[in-house]
């Protein structure tokens, strides 16, 4: 299901900064059993989508950390792609009284029961990076500007065949280049905002003939990979090399829109010849700066990943959590893109960064995301 945004960005980034100041304020509101002192020390769930990922791994022990910092309890769990697990969690950690939860959806729409029995009990609740859908039970979002992600891919991808150059001018490269598009799991709203900001950078190449996708396959719904899942990506990618590169055509470049997924594609491509210096990788793009896809743009396989610093989005959700607890009305910087079907989601996002093989000790082991020894 595909959301149209509903600003430009442009328009989204002037709202930022207004909304930015205007949620700064502390004013009272009525969340239920979330206002108020009385929640000092209270249970808030968490629950996270799988541990498969070494991204959510992360996230959860960064908002567990810091809730506890400020003396709430904390019931972490994680659904491992599971959805009658994580709908079990739910409904447990209700039961027990939670007083907030904060949720990264392994679905979207699957969850809506849940929601309403939370509504019931007076239960905030707060989506986490994945956008809760189709139910008003949803109080606030806290994710990164997905739509810039996309765009970012895409602008890194163009990088990588030199047609862009790093400042974002003209390059060398005319083309054609052959090019293949990889997309994220269709029941995770942000995959829609992933492929489409990356579309609207790709989409006027492809009409110029600069790049051509082979085999076809451009709409979303050809492009999705179940659930992320790295062993989709790669059959995936063996199909295409097989039905679409048979006449000896090489590919040049892979949108991928996580690094999951970027290592499976990378795999498959191996396995067809590509990675020796007769017949080198082509430019595959990733998301997450996932140590073992930073290790691989180290060695000069994947080109890049786009950096989001999940401890300033558990930062930002926590504080979001201490706010709704406290009766206040925690910060947001964008009231008019995040629809999820039912209502507009108030949320706050956050900056993310393009990392290549140029940039990567700035940008993750000067800020303390990695050490060096991370990543040999």
């Amino acid at each position: 299901m595909k959301f149209t945004r509903l600003a430009s960005v442009a328009t989204a980034m002037t709202l930022a900064v207004s909304m930015a100041a205007c949620g700064s304020s502390e004013k009272t509101v009525d969340q239920g059993s979330g206002s108020g002192a009385d929640n000092k020390g209270a249970l808030i769930g968490v629950t996270m989508p799988t541990r498969s990922s070494e991204r959510w791994i992360s996230d959860g022990d960064n908002v567990k950390k810091q809730l506890e910092a400020l003396g709430y309890k904390v019931d972490l769990q994680y659904a491992e792609d599971k959805i009658p697990t994580q709908t079990q969690q739910l409904d447990n950690q209700i039961t027990k009284g939670a007083k907030l939860l904060i949720i990264a959806s392994i679905d979207g729409t699957a969850i809506t029961t849940q929601l309403e029995n939370a509504k019931a009990a007076n239960i905030p609740v707060i989506a986490y990076d994945r956008l809760i859908r189709n139910s008003p039970n949803v109080d606030y979002y806290a994710t990164f500007d997905n739509n810039k992600v996309g765009v970012q891919q895409a602008t890194s991808l163009l990088t990588g065949l030199k047609v862009l150059n790093a400042d974002g001018s003209e390059g060398s490269a005319k083309g054609p280049f052959n090019i293949e598009l990889f997309a994220g799991s269709p029941d995770d709203n942000n995959a829609t905002f992933f492929f489409n900001g990356a579309m609207s950078v790709l989409q006027p190449y492809i009409d110029k003939k600069v790049l051509t996708v082979k085999s076809g396959q451009t709409k979303f719904e050809q492009a999705a990979t179940l659930r992320w899942q790295p062993k989709v990506a790669q059959d995936r990618m063996e199909n295409l090399l097989t039905s679409t590169y048979r006449d000896g055509a090489k590919v040049d470049g892979v949108l991928s829109p996580y690094d999951g997924l970027s290592i499976g594609i990378l795999s498959a491509l191996k396995s067809n010849g590509y990675g020796t210096a007769a017949q080198p990788y082509p430019t595959v793009t990733g998301q997450d700066a996932e140590a073992a896809s930073v290790k691989s743009i180290i060695r000069g396989e994947q080109y890049s990943t786009i950096y989001k610093d999940t401890r300033a989005l558990a930062k930002t959700t926590v504080e979001m959590a201490d706010a709704v607890l406290k009766g206040q009305t925690p910060k947001t910087n964008n009231t008019t893109d995040y629809n999820n079907g039912v209502k507009v989601v108030p949320s706050m996002l956050l900056d993310s960064v393009v990392v290549d093989k140029g940039n990567y000790k700035k940008e993750l082991v000067d800020s303390g995301y990695y050490t060096e020894a991370d990543l040999k």
